[in-house]
């Protein structure tokens, strides 16, 4: 019989030397564990995967119809810029040629060229028009669909939390509640440092700035509970920064609202406690233990009513002045709930 030796064989298998099938091979897992990871990023922790959460609102779809646009038209560019990358790799490939001979140069091409750099100022100028036209609906009301007049609510961004003072002077602390299907209007101020607002189903971020007040709305097109956190860094605390709007029925909304009013004005609601857990307990821990800062329990200010006031709102040497510009309402409600912490160590 014959014998075949290397030279027999074509060409692609001579140039197919083990450490080149080795290469291919591992750029391959390479590629299938990136892919992975990427998968597993975009997946992990959000049902929503790749999407933005919700949208639960008009304004937040808005948003999202501008993000899947965006997707479909990079996504192309990418598969079409790498596609034809790859396609250029192995049709150009080096066919077993010295490293240092220079390939072709191909002339003549102006017509492509024309074309390629047309190409893009055309896909710029047609984002540029669908996002122009999305714009104005972001932050603006519906009325003709709205269940009944905005609900208008003041949004006191302070080191690390959220106030929300409503026009009857209800006050809440990290959590929001609104009705479902009305529109909701946001004044938005901060009284320290730079915060933004965001509640990503609902709406894009807005940022409560010292000095100055800024407006945005929202209509939640369903009951349920949005979960959001600040999206500015503004100091130690800013992850536990944490904010929720909670939408309920129209019914359930107002019945709660006078109730809540009612207690807050006769002293009988729980707004000492939600000021504290929101407020304090950020820094303190839960029970007044300590955490980053000092253990409260038995400290002998939280039996001084007059100097406790003027640590809340001229703050300390660590401690921001969390208190300032509060209403006696939220004052002394705090004040009534830190007392039971006042003889335990």
């Amino acid at each position: 019989m014959r014998q075949l030796g290397l030279a027999g064989l074509p060409r692609r298998r001579r140039n197919a030397t083990p450490g080149k099938i080795v290469r291919r091979a591992l750029a391959l897992v390479v590629v299938v564990l990136l892919g992975l990871v990427f998968a597993h990023v975009a997946l992990a922790g959000d049902p929503a995967g790749l999407s933005p959460r919700g949208p639960d609102s008009p304004q937040a779809t808005k948003i999202a119809d501008i993000y899947w646009v965006l997707i479909a038209i990079t996504g192309g560019i990418f598969v079409l810029v790498e596609g034809a990358l790859i396609l250029f790799i192995v049709r150009f490939r080096n066919r077993g040629r010295p490293r240092t001979l220079e390939g072709p140069e191909i002339h003549g091409a102006t017509r492509l060229e024309l074309i390629w750099t047309a190409i893009p100022v055309v896909i710029l100028a047609a984002i540029v028009a669908f996002v122009l036209v999305k714009l104005p609906g972001i932050n603006s009301a519906d009325s003709a669909r709205a269940a009944g007049p905005p609900l208008i609510v003041k949004v006191e961004g302070r080191q690390f939390y959220w106030n929300f003072v409503y026009p009857n002077g209800v006050i809440q602390v990290e959590r929001m509640k609104v009705p479902a299907h009305r529109d909701v209007k946001l004044i938005i101020n901060s009284e320290d440092v730079d915060h933004s607002w965001w509640i990503p189903a609902l709406q894009g971020k807005f940022d409560a700035i010292p000095g100055k007040t800024n407006h945005l709305w929202f209509r939640a097109d369903r009951t349920g509970t949005f979960k959001g956190q600040c999206g500015e860094f503004c100091g130690y605390e800013h992850p536990h920064m944490v904010a929720a709007v909670q939408a309920v029925s129209s019914g359930d909304f107002q019945s709660w609202y006078s109730s809540e009013a009612a207690a807050q004005a006769n002293g009988t609601s729980d707004l000492g406690k939600m000021t504290f857990d929101g407020v304090c307990a950020t820094c303190h821990g839960f029970h007044a233990q300590g955490a980053f800062g000092p253990d409260l329990r038995g400290n002998p200010v939280l039996k001084q009513p007059a100097a406790l006031k003027t640590l809340l709102q001229n703050g300390g040497i660590k401690m921001p002045a969390v208190g300032r510009g509060w209403s006696d309402r939220q004052l002394n409600a705090l004040l009534a709930y830190l007392k039971r912490f006042s003889g335990t160590s």
